[in-house]
């Protein structure tokens, strides 16, 4: 059987040593990087399954390595960091991480999350066709999404959400459904995470319309639907 390997980029050995005993107690294969250079080069000959970042490294800093991650590959990362406020976690899912850890943590706190977050990775199957063209596919066996033909690169987390939406498309949903039904219940999401989220949905799958989103489409005092124009 192939194990699931995590990145582990951390410049704290210490840190860096306890995370890869818990993951790999866990049933994990894990790599580790110290520095932002090591991390992106590792992330691309080993392609690991899931990223654990740290957010203040040498190198090049978390948000660069994540940003440059999240280029060419939607591999779920969770940003690990001593920062703690709004604004700052707001940056991490930004740059496209999905999940965001604060130290002081528990090395069994983010072995859970790394589970949860493979977890949200599994897909059950079915086509969604929307758009006002029908020129967005929503392909849920394959986790992906093709808008006229060309495939979008979204996040896990990006994913997870939209298929959320497509579950019941039409229907409104508050952004506390919505972090319940794609992350889980229990997980702790600002109302401005989901928008963050959405925002960067909607730039990736309908650019042209960002001013009047025809696919996720905001329901003002509720939250957001997606709009459907068939299903398969």
């Amino acid at each position: 059987m192939i194990k699931t390997n995590i990145l582990v980029v951390e410049d704290d050995s210490r840190t860096s040593a306890s995370l890869a005993l818990y993951l790999r107690h866990a049933g994990y294969e894990v790599t580790t990087a110290a520095n932002g250079i090591d991390a992106l080069e590792r992330a691309a000959t080993q392609r690991p399954s899931l990223i654990v970042l740290d957010l203040m490294i040498p190198g090049a800093d978390g948000l660069e390595v994540c940003r440059t991650v999240r280029a060419t590959t939607n591999v779920p990362i969770i940003m690990l960091t001593a920062r703690s406020t709004e604004e700052d976690k707001l940056r991490g899912l930004e740059s496209g991480a999905d999940d965001y850890v604060t130290k002081p943590f528990s090395p069994r706190e983010l072995v859970a999350r790394v589970g949860a977050v493979l977890r949200r990775t599994q897909p059950p199957r079915g086509v969604i066709n929307t758009g006002p063209e029908g020129e967005i596919e929503i392909d849920i066996g394959l986790r992906q999404v093709r808008r006229r033909g060309h495939v979008v690169n979204l996040t896990a987390t990006e994913f997870r959400l939209l298929e959320a939406l497509a579950a019941m498309p039409g229907r409104a949903f508050t952004r506390a459904e919505l972090a319940q039904r794609a992350f889980g219940h229990g997980y702790e999401a600002l109302e401005r995470t989901i928008d963050v989220h959405v925002m960067n949905l909607r730039r990736k799958i309908e650019p042209e319309r960002s001013r009047r989103p025809a696919v996720i489409v905001t329901v003002f005092g509720t939250g957001y639907r997606l709009e459907v124009r068939a299903a398969d």
